[in-house]
């Protein structure tokens, strides 16, 4: 029966009569839909395939939706009969909605309307580039803007290379040359060069013709164009098929995730590849491998996905996992009786098979071999999916996944074998991915799709979400767990559930993370718990010396437990310690859960009001390993005498209280009483407050101790001689220390006694082998004999004042680290020191020479002789050459009067340095020899009258600084043709040379306090390189309007500009530059073209007495970050800063005249720093409580104020402020909540 049967049939029933309208609206609304989709359908050109199916149907709610999958661009003469024909049928009849113009003889000069919309409306774009392609204006005309929209997201081109090479596309060389030679002089030509340079460079395929005519391409080497076709296709079908996470409609943020694991896959290659996903528990590593198996199967002959693993092997053997994926692979029923039977099964059977293979929940190397033992067990394209929470497993099977290893020699063999990284790229196997936790955004979408059914947390609960998002911290496991508890239940409730959180664990994701922790070795348990209790936080070097100290085996403990993604390290140079909130919490949790109540029994202790309690009652026991307390107000007494029961406690770090350091005496010690452990290990106090270490304190096993800010005169009283023999390491900071003996720690490894102003005699033995690190400072040492000190890295001796004298009796062959700064040094012998890399004598303002055999410096990087006044020469010793400066050396500073500058003779063949320095008069004649000098200052030279032209010779230089007071630059300073850096800083400077436009290197250019200097050169525009330009002069009244062609300019600073009325007008042709200051008291206007700087990042204009408002579009900055303003005359912000949605810092204080924000304000999602001071601001917009990451906010001075929005602190939110100053407004109470 028809619709309309139906539709007219229930129309008839009396009882349903009232729903007739209804039904009605229905039927014609569906009538409607198939009329237009018919029209549609009649009316599509016969020029594109038709859209039966679209495949590329949108991935997210936010995802562009394009009429067409693909645009064709080719140039029809040479295609469209063969190639591009046979590759448009094949598109269409993989159902993929492809644009294909066919009419190709255009009598116009540029394309059509039409065509642009066409190729905005696709998503994919192949470029097919042949012979005469180049000679088609048309097509170049089509190829920009391409290019345009391939810049934009998800717009992406591929270029298909038909017998040419992306070298004559990237470089219009060969035929490309040949066809481009038609266009290159019209007036477009430039733009068509950058499409074509552009495109060149894109990933793509290439199909030439060989000897025998038939076609080939060199990535996959196909045999024929059909096949090449086949794959084109089959990479563009994968590439639009939408991310299926269909099969749990509750994910967040898959398709991110999902791709970046599919492009690792590669999967336009044939060959066998073996991915990893790796990440903690609960971080979703089983959902995006479930999405990707999905995404991809439909391409594989065979699919097996094995879930946990772990478990299965464990509980039914790794048999029975070889039966699931024989038989998901076989699609029969399996029965493997052995491992060993398996592995042949699994290796003969499956070869012949293109397999997907997913093994979850991996946590030991067995599993890999018995389940994917080698690339041979699987046919070519296979792909295997590996999740693991454990690296090191993915790390060990490397090895057995090279292919062809018996192909290659033993060295080769060996190289590969024992660097893992060039086995990666080399072979293209074994990615691994670390799994991304979400972001607020997603956890929060997350939440509230198992907590209220949709996208967003229902009214009233946003703030209550917001603690819940903020505990889960982004683990996806975490937020699926609360989501569904907190389904349902009313505010109170979820306020209880909150509170209960911060004292009891989700036992769930605790269940969940503890698998990483059971599995660990009984060290390695320990140095998680130590680094989850106490060592958060600290650099991974810290770290490691500590462990080391309470004699663990640190270094691959911190390695095992990185791979097992219970902690991080943080890549930069400090290399923190990291660990998510939750294994912290479950770290702590297993310290805690065995005697709850009684934390006296716990093994460590962090918990300052836990700790205070029981040292106040006395109530230590021996099951305390490590404690630490900080800023405590527990006086010193009670906290020795708390520590005395704890008899086991190996590593202790206290915080005393300052009030202590100042005021106890060290009588307060009982010298019968028992403080510290004999069994510690590690120890740290911050304000110790006594003159010495406890007397009944043994320390035999003392590996580290740390002493800042303290009254330490000596570590034992009455300077009692103990020897620690494992003591390693010793600090004191800031101590009354007056001696120290070396004898005491015959072991020691590091010295630190910074800050030892009464320390005046150091006692070394002959030997001290074991000594690495030794660093003093302000001290009253005179003299020092180093004595036998082998391994001796670094010697500090900075800012003791006295040093007159260092004694070296035998060679520190290992020393590379020398700071002798602000000493009494008058000379300095090097011979001893051969490996030097690093001399730091700054301020040894008595220093006359240095002693500097031959080959002694020859190390030398750095090398640092600021201030050393009266140094004037090296000596060398008769007989011997001039003492050769490292090869190596990369930094020289030297400024002095008197320097003779025979180190730097160009004979010793010396390598490129950088060099300053200050002269009387003139520069040395010397100077214009060092042909390799790189970098050249000179400063406070306050009698030059000019420079000399000499220096224009130096053809290496890169960096030139003057600060001096000379009149003139030499004229022909534009023969410096390596000059990128150029820095002028004088008062006296008229005018620049016009040679400077001939710097083509030039980077940066400053010219500073130039009081004189009334305009720059008209030409500056010639500097194509330059990146940055800092003028400072109260005298220039305009900048030259060929600044404007300055393409590669990304910073702009006028400063002192006391005459400057306004900029050029195109300033908005630097389409590069991130940052503009301007300071004029006489500047009126900015040029709207401004609005046109889309990298503009930075925007100050300062002292800008008459500027009366800013351009009403400034809102087009897209990429603004920082908008800084002052001026007496501005009232209002233009309201299109609101769309400045990377906006992080806006200040418009003293602004004395600005009395309004905009409404919309809070739409600044962005927003960190908000400066309104000295404004005549009365009231504050509501919408700025949407400002959820406002860190400060200043109304200082704002007279007129009188009242904050109600809703500034109720907001949860709001916590992120750190600074808010209402000092001088008229408020007289502040919101209820704040």
């Amino acid at each position: 029966m028809s619709i309309f049967s139906k539709i007219l049939r229930f129309s008839s029933d009396p009882s349903s009569i009232t729903s007739l309208t209804v039904i009605q609206a229905l039927g014609i609304m569906l009538m409607l839909m198939v009329f237009i989709y018919y029209f549609y359908s009649m009316a599509s050109s016969s020029n594109s395939s038709e859209p039966k199916i679209m495949v590329s149907p949108p991935t997210s709610s936010i995802q562009t939706s394009f009429k067409y999958d693909v645009f064709l661009s080719f140039r029809g003469e040479d295609t469209r009969k063969n190639f591009v024909g046979h590759l448009y049928e094949a598109l269409k009849a993989k159902g993929i909605y492809t644009y294909k113009d066919d009419v190709r003889i255009h009598k116009g000069k540029t394309i059509s309307d039409e065509l642009i919309k066409a190729i905005e409306d696709s998503k994919f774009y192949i470029i097919v580039f042949s012979e005469n392609y180049a000679s088609s204006s048309w097509c170049l005309d089509e190829l920009v803007k391409i290019m345009e929209c391939q810049k934009m997201d998800e717009h992406t081109a591929y270029p298909v290379f038909y017998d040419v090479e992306p070298t004559e596309v990237r470089n219009q060389i060969g035929a490309v040359e040949n066809a481009f030679s038609k266009n290159k002089e019209k007036e477009a030509a430039g733009k068509w060069r950058e499409a074509l340079k552009e495109a060149g460079g894109l990933a793509g395929w290439e199909l030439k013709n060989t000897l025998d005519g038939s076609k080939t391409r060199f990535m996959w080497d196909i045999g024929h164009e059909a096949e090449f076709i086949k794959k084109v296709v089959g990479e563009i079908l994968l590439e639009l098929r939408p991310i299926n996470s269909g099969f749990d409609k509750m994910l967040v943020g898959m398709e991110s995730r999902v791709k970046d694991v599919v492009d690792s896959l590669e999967m336009g290659i044939d060959d066998v590849r073996m991915i990893g996903i790796k990440g903690m528990g609960g971080a979703g590593k089983t959902t995006t491998a479930r999405a990707v198996f999905d995404h991809l199967s439909a391409d594989f002959e065979a699919k097996s996905f094995v879930e946990n693993v772990r478990e299965v092997s464990t509980n039914l053997g790794l048999n029975k996992l070889q039966e699931q994926v024989l038989s998901d692979v076989l699609k029969e029923d399996v029965t493997v009786k052995a491992v060993t039977d398996g592995k042949i099964m699994m290796k003969n059977r499956m070869c012949r098979i293109k397999v997907l293979l997913v093994l979850d929940d991996v946590n030991h190397i067995d599993q890999l071999e018995v389940l994917a033992g080698g690339p041979n067990w699987f046919k070519p394209g296979s792909r295997i999916i590996v999740t693991t929470r454990d690296e090191q497993v993915l790390v060990a099977h490397i090895v057995k996944l090279i292919p062809d290893i018996d192909l290659l020699s033993d060295k080769e063999a060996i190289c590969l074998l024992s660097r893992d990284e060039q086995v990666l790229e080399a072979q293209r196997v074994n990615v691994i991915h670390d799994i991304d936790l979400l972001s607020d955004k997603e956890a929060m979408c997350l939440l509230s799709r198992y907590a209220f059914g949709r996208e967003i947390p229902s009214q009233g609960y946003e703030e209550l979400s917001g603690k819940v998002v903020r505990y889960a911290a982004g683990l996806p496991l975490t937020l699926k767990v609360l989501g569904s508890f907190l389904c349902g239940k009313d505010e109170h409730e979820w306020k209880d559930a909150i509170e209960r959180l911060k004292e009891i664990p989700l036992q769930e994701t605790q269940e969940k993370l503890e698998l990483s922790y059971t599995s660990l070795e009984k060290d390695y348990k320990e140095i998680f718990l130590d680094i989850a209790c106490m060592l958060k936080g600290f650099s991974r070097e810290d770290a490691i010396r500590i462990l080391e100290c309470c004699g663990f085996r640190a270094i691959n403990g911190l390695k095992v437990l990185e791979q097992r993604s219970l902690i991080t390290i943080s890549k930069d140079e400090y290399g923190s310690l990291g660990m998510h909130d939750h294994i912290e919490e479950m770290g702590k949790n297993i310290v805690r859960r065995e005697h709850r109540d009684e934390p006296n029994k716990h093994s460590r202790l962090w918990i300052k009001e836990e700790i205070e309690d029981i040292l106040a009652d006395d109530k230590g026991t021996e099951s305390t390993r490590c404690l630490q307390l900080r800023h405590s107000n527990t006086n010193a007494g009670t906290v020795m005498k708390g520590l005395g029961k704890m008899k086991k406690l190996r590593y202790l770090k206290v915080y005393f209280p300052y009030g202590d350091y100042y005021q106890r005496d060290a009588e307060d010690l009982d010298n019968t009483a028992q403080y510290f452990s004999k069994s510690l290990k590690y120890l740290e106090c911050y304000n110790y407050p006594f003159l010495y270490l406890p007397k009944t304190f043994q320390a035999n096993n003392l590996v580290g101790l740390h002493m800042y800010i303290t009254r330490m005169e000596q570590l034992w009283e009455d300077g009692e001689k103990k020897v620690l023999k494992k003591l390693k390491f010793l600090t004191l900071y800031k101590s009354a220390l007056t001696t120290f003996d070396f004898r005491i720690s015959p072991n020691l490894e590091t010295l630190s006694l910074e800050d030892s102003p009464n320390l005046a005699e150091l006692f070394m033995p002959v030997s001290c082998q074991k000594l690495n690190y030794l660093h003093i400072s302000n001290s009253k040492l005179r003299t020092f004999d180093l004595g036998l000190t082998p391994n001796l890295e670094t010697l500090t001796l900075d800012n003791c004042a006295d040093f007159e004298e260092l004694h070296v009796s035998s060679a520190c062959p290992n020393l590379k680290f020398l700071e002798l700064c602000k000493s009494r040094l008058r000379s300095l012998d090097l011979e001893l020191f051969p490996n030097l890399e690093r001399l730091d004598l700054k301020g040894c303002d008595k220093l006359v020479e240095i002693n500097a055999p031959v080959g002694c410096l020859r190390k030398l990087v750095y090398l640092n002789l600021n201030l050393c006044l009266r140094f004037s020469y090296f000596v060398v010793p008769v007989g011997g050459s001039e003492p050769k400066v490292g090869r190596s050396l990369a930094s020289l500073n030297m400024v002095g009067e008197s320097l003779d500058l025979c180190p730097l003779h160009p004979n010793n063949n010396l390598p490129k340095f950088q060099f300053d320095c200050k002269y009387k008069e003139d520069l040395p004649s010397s100077v214009g020899n060092i042909e390799k000098l790189i970098s050249f200052g000179l400063c406070a030279c306050t009698d030059f009258q000019k420079i000399s032209d000499m220096i224009c010779s130096l053809r290496c230089l890169r960096k030139l600084k003057l600060y001096c007071d000379i009149p003139e630059i030499p004229k022909d300073l534009g023969k410096l043709e390596c000059l990128e850096e150029l820095c002028l800083s004088s008062t006296k400077i008229k005018h620049l040379p016009d040679s400077i436009c001939m710097l083509k290197c030039l980077k940066s250019l400053t010219v500073n306090n130039g009081d004189l200097l009334e305009k720059l050169p008209e030409n500056l525009g010639q500097l194509e390189c330059l990146e940055e330009l800092k003028v400072g002069s109260k005298k220039i009244e305009f900048l030259p309007d060929s600044i404007c062609m300055l393409k590669c300019l990304k910073s702009l600073e006028v400063d002192y500009g006391d005459l400057l009325e306004k900029l050029p007008e195109n300033l908005g042709q630097l389409g590069c530059l991130e940052e503009l200051y301007v300071r004029s008291k006489k500047i009126e206007y900015l040029p709207d073209s401004i609005c046109m700087l889309k990298c503009l990042k930075s925007l100050e204009v300062d002292d800008g007495d008459l500027l009366e408002k800013l351009p009403d579009n400034l809102g087009q900055l897209g990429c603004l970050e920082e908008l800084y303003v002052r001026s007496k005359k501005i009232e209002y912000l233009p309201d299109s800063i609101c769309m400045l949605k990377h906006l992080t810092s806006l200040s418009v204080g003293d602004c004395s005249c600005l009395g309004k924000l905009p409404e919309g304000i809070g739409q600044l999602e962005s927003l960190e720093d908000l400066d309104l001071s000295a404004t005549k601001i009365k009231h504050l917009p509501n919408s700025i409580c949407m400002l959820k990451h406002l860190k400060y906010l200043n109304l200082r001075d704002c007279a007129l104020l009188e009242k904050l929005p109600e809703d500034l602190g109720k907001l949860e939110f709001f916590k992120n402020l750190t600074y808010l100053n209402l000092r001088g407004s008229a408020l007289e109470k502040l919101p209820e909540d704040l």
